[in-house]
């Protein structure tokens, strides 16, 4: 390959001496040439411009190799290299820009240099340059080497993989077009802000890592949302900028995405202590404010001065704010229907995430006699960690802390965890020691827990009297205690005074409906009165609470033979735990279901797998209900009888009261079987 003499120092270059030069150089190899059409790129050299702006070129056509005209500098698809305003939050999941002057990035300094380069790569065999950006893998004709030697038209097709040529670093008083090898890097002074594709190449060239690609990166993954993902590199930005308030409020979007409020409630905090100005972060934290239903930090995030509120917004903050201030006037007045629909209402509205409200509700329904579903809604309020702004929220005159454990003391007491509630009540104390409403319950308390521990000290010791005594001192106290009424119905029993514990009992099982120990007592107290219906009526139930209690079924039985005597019905083979009668033959059988009474009849087979699962069903049934008579008929043994009584599948069931067949039962489930004996049991 020939090329150009090489000037001598100091001297001035004549242009038309080089011209001709680079004409004759190329004639002598123009049968060398590759197969394509060149790019007119200029001058090889040409002076940057001052800093007070910097022109891009566009090459739209192709042309015939020239040296004199434009700067042979990169220029391709219009991008306009002015200096961004990085004094702002672009990168918001909102699309927002408000300003924030915690996100300038570092202004370039004459004579800098930055690391961002443009990096071409060499090619191999033929192709079209027309209409193509600059940006494509040609190398720029005519441009000067290191060594000052004039490039041949086409040598930017030889592939060089192993030292790629990229633009060498300009100053202000410099060509910027000029080649360098050796993977060096292009640094241009006057840009301090590059476009993202050369961004990332410096990215990956010089081993750091960009905030502002990791930002736009978690961005996509928000909005796809996976918010997982998206939370994992709005982390790696904060590391790398943790000064930046827009990537703290963006972490927070992902938070609440994960639903993980408080935390993100803490970003928008933090974001907003960076910079007091970002109006995004401000709204942000109102929104999540309002979940907390923390309605006047919120109004103050929400309504920040200079900027228009979210009208959405305001609009939920409006509603939950009315419903927080008719809850709190019901729960003053004891309007617990009227604090439970609030309390609804508010959450609907958009407090879905307040402790207190889910407290509320189930103060309301403890305080409704409605037990069970006050302890469902505890186990579904939110659990939160305690922070700054948080704990020192005020929900219905108390710290909102002290009002979760003034709700949990109640529950705990109307459990009978006497010592659970008197902890949960002394943790509300410490924490709002002032407000009276604490101070109260926490004396209540400790004196309901004094009195049902000495009622129980005095109950062992049968000192029934002094225990009622006990007893009823914690009910003044607490009178809607069912652990306290249960206990006083034990000892107006062991008095002897059964109307009473039956009235105590009575007590306790409307505030807890399903209270078996309370069941027990009031059945055992009709027994004792011989009120049978009753205490058939109750054991019943306890049957079906209490299937393997052989105490509960024996007690039944002897009710259900009682009621029976005292209607003046004739009783026959009542005797409790019977066991189910096996007949082999087809006069046992008709002797057996003629009898007086229920009949149940157990057509089985052997060999048949429904019927081995079955039988044990069969013979807890026995036991549960013994005023039943239970036969089994094996259908291969007895032929006789199953064509008698018409079976064909099993197993089969045939119920027979007083001799004459009732129900018809084929291949029962253990449900549809019991509900029918039960049926005919009584």
């Amino acid at each position: 390959m020939s090329q150009s003499a090489k000037p001598s120092v100091g001297g001035d270059l004549d242009l038309n001496s080089l011209t001709d030069q680079l004409r004759d150089s190329l004639s002598s190899l123009e049968a060398n040439k590759p197969d394509f059409r060149e790019l007119d790129l200029g001058s090889p050299v040409s002076p940057l411009r001052t800093r007070g702006g910097l022109t891009t070129t566009t090459t739209a056509t192709t042309t015939t190799t020239s040296s004199s005209s434009s700067s042979g500098s990169a220029s391709g698809a219009q991008n306009p290299l002015h200096k961004p305003n990085n004094n702002n939050h672009s990168g918001e999941l909102s699309n927002s820009s408000e300003s924030s002057p915690t996100t300038s990035a570092k202004k370039g300094q004459p004579g800098h240099s930055r690391s961002d380069s443009l990096t071409y790569s060499a090619q191999t065999g033929s192709q079209s340059a027309v209409n193509s950006p600059v940006t494509a893998n040609v190398l720029p004709t005519g441009n000067i080497c290191p060594s000052g030697r004039i490039l041949k038209t086409g040598m930017g097709m030889v592939n060089r993989n192993a030292k790629p040529d990229v633009l060498g670093s300009g100053t202000a008083n410099y060509g910027h077009g000029s080649i360098m090898r050796g993977g060096g890097s292009a640094k241009c002074a006057n840009l301090d802000v590059v476009n993202s594709a050369s961004r990332n190449a410096w990215s990956v060239r010089g081993g750091g890592v960009d905030p502002e690609e990791l930002k736009k990166a978690g961005n996509e993954m928000y909005k796809k949302g996976c918010f997982g993902e998206a939370l994992g590199l709005y982390d790696k930005a904060i590391a790398s900028a943790p000064g930046n308030a827009a990537y703290r409020s963006n972490r927070a979007a992902a938070l609440m995405g994960l639903g993980r409020v408080v935390e993100a409630v803490k970003e928008c905090e933090e974001a907003v202590r960076l910079d007091p100005n970002y109006w995004r972060a401000h709204q942000r934290l109102g929104a999540l404010l309002i979940r907390l239903g923390q309605v006047g930090s919120a109004n103050k995030h929400l309504c920040f001065p200079g900027q228009h509120p979210d009208p959405a917004e305001l609009h939920k903050l409006q509603l939950v704010e009315k419903h927080l201030n008719k809850c709190s006037d019901a729960r003053r007045v004891n309007d617990w229907k009227g604090a439970l629909r609030e309390a609804d209402a508010a959450i609907a509205a958009g407090a879905d995430y307040c402790p207190q409200l889910f407290m509320c509700r189930t103060e309301a329904l403890l305080k409704l006699h409605q037990l069970e579903d006050a302890q469902y809604c505890l186990s579904k309020v939110p659990k939160l960690e305690s922070y700054a702004s948080y704990s020192q929220t005020r929900f219905f005159g108390m710290l909102s802390e002290a009002y979760l454990f003034l709700v949990q003391a109640q529950i705990e007491m109307a459990l009978g965890r006497f010592e659970n509630a008197v902890a949960a009540a002394e943790k509300a104390g410490q924490i709002d020691p002032r407000n009276v409403e604490v101070a109260v319950l926490l004396k209540n308390v400790r004196l309901v827990a004094r009195a049902r521990n000495r009622g129980n000290d005095l109950f062992k010791s049968e000192r029934f009297t002094e225990a009622c005594s006990a007893y009823g001192e914690g009910l003044r106290l607490d009178p809607s205690n069912s652990i306290l009424f249960c206990n006083r119905a034990a000892c107006w029993f062991k008095r002897g005074l059964w109307e009473r514990s039956i009235d105590d009992c009575n007590q306790a099982l409307n505030i807890q409906p399903n209270y078996t120990k309370a069941l027990l007592r009031r059945a055992a107290s009709n027994s004792k009165l011989e009120r049978w219906a009753d205490a058939v009526r109750d054991y019943e139930v306890l049957r079906r609470e209490l299937p393997d209690d052989n105490g509960v079924a024996e007690s039944l039985f002897h009710a259900q033979v009682a009621l029976k005597k005292s209607r003046g019905e004739e009783v026959y083979n009542m005797k409790f735990g019977g066991e189910v009668e096996e007949v082999l033959g087809l006069e046992q059988f008709r002797a057996a279901v003629s009898l007086p009474g229920v009949s149940v009849v157990h057509f089985k087979s052997s060999s048949n797998f429904h019927c081995k699962q079955i039988s044990p069903f069969v013979d807890t049934l026995c036991v549960r209900y013994p005023s039943l008579n239970f036969i089994k008929v094996d259908v291969e043994e007895n032929p006789a009888i199953a064509n008698a009584e018409n079976v064909r599948i099993v197993p089969t069931f045939k119920i027979y009261k007083n001799g004459n067949r009732v129900k018809e039962i084929v291949c029962p489930s253990h449900d549809m079987l019991e509900h029918s004996v039960r049926h005919y049991s009584f």
